[in-house]
């Protein structure tokens, strides 16, 4: 096998982050759930945002983020997602290619735009999402590139993208083509609703040994085992997926590969800003160790620091460097 082109090659929605600051009332007023990411048509992106305050955006998407994290570590990547020829089309790729990240997908001409994601932010950090698709839904297979899927060491794939079909049809031929050039397979669930909508399809892949690593939260870990308990959950899953790695918010993370079971602590911050992103920029961590052949505990210690970092400001992409804050954490 020849050496790998890409650490991580990701599929994923290509979406900008619409992020305010705003009350609790709010949120309860409009009748968002706190905390959950819901799907709203265009109508009501509209509306949403119209009810928002002052406003920043910036790049994101779920897979995204994590290859910019993986990159500001020092890490080669590439992303596969779809974005509109217009305005924030423009500003997806250009922000994902200057954290040098190779995007070469065609943007995706006239109707629907380019996903976003308005992101309501209260006082306790944190986030009610509620994303319009747009044209990310609209990934063909033929967008795939085959020599850079097989060329790299690591397919990470969103969860959030399995909903549209053409997306779906995407991942799945990405899946074999890693899978024939003896690449590993990295997938995160992204969260609960999805599990709910395609969960056996998530459950069939793990047992026909398709995914090398997962990742997931509690929640997710319990929607997807269908156990209340958090040691039962992991016990579903440890002897089904080589690795898998579960946060924990406050309480840290664990992982369990080659029959051991890892865990690390939350990394300590002064104050939780925005809690958008931390799951992802927990992979980064995590993946970037692994694709080094570090060993788990330092992994999940990596991820516990990236994630620290992106909740310590708005935003799900890195506003500090990654690889010299790496080296002071972990000498």
């Amino acid at each position: 096998m020849t050496a790998p082109r890409y650490d991580v090659i990701a599929i994923g929605n290509a979406i900008v982050d619409v992020m305010a600051p705003a009350s609790d009332e709010l949120v309860e007023e409009l009748g968002m759930t706190k905390g959950g990411m819901t799907l709203v048509d265009a109508d009501q992106a509209k509306e949403l945002y119209d009810a928002m305050g002052p406003a920043k955006e910036i790049s994101g998407g779920s897979a995204a983020n994590t290859l910019a994290g993986l990159s500001g570590m020092g890490a080669q990547c590439a992303f596969v997602g779809q974005v509109a020829d217009d305005q924030l089309g423009n500003v997806f790729a250009h922000d994902i290619r200057a954290v040098g990240i190779d995007f070469d997908v065609p943007a995706r001409e006239g109707e629907p735009p380019t996903a976003r994601c308005l992101i309501f932010v209260t006082p306790d950090g944190q986030r009610t999402m509620n994303t319009f698709l747009g044209a990310t839904q609209f990934l063909p297979a033929g967008a795939l590139n085959e020599e850079a899927i097989g060329g790299a060491e690591i397919l990470y794939l969103e969860g959030y993208l399995w909903d549209p079909e053409e997306p779906r049809k995407a991942m799945r031929s990405a899946i074999a083509t890693a899978k024939q050039a003896g690449r590993k397979v990295a997938f995160t669930l992204s969260d609960a609703f999805v599990i709910e909508r395609y969960g056996d399809d998530f459950r069939a892949l793990i047992d026909d040994g398709l995914i090398d690593i997962l990742f997931a939260n509690e929640v997710e870990l319990g929607a997807l085992t269908g156990e209340k308990d958090f040691d039962a959950g992991i016990d579903a899953l440890k002897d089904k997926v080589p690795t898998l790695v579960v946060t924990r918010s406050e309480k840290g993370a664990v992982c369990a590969t080659g029959g051991e079971f890892y865990q690390v602590a939350a990394e300590p911050i002064d104050k939780v800003v925005d809690t958008t992103g931390a799951g992802d920029l927990f992979a980064a961590g995590f993946l970037f160790g692994h694709v080094r052949g570090e060993e788990p505990n330092r992994c999940l210690k990596r991820g516990a620091i990236a994630a620290a970092e992106i909740i310590s400001h708005y935003g799900a992409r890195p506003e500090t460097d990654l690889a010299k804050l790496m080296a002071v954490k972990l000498g």
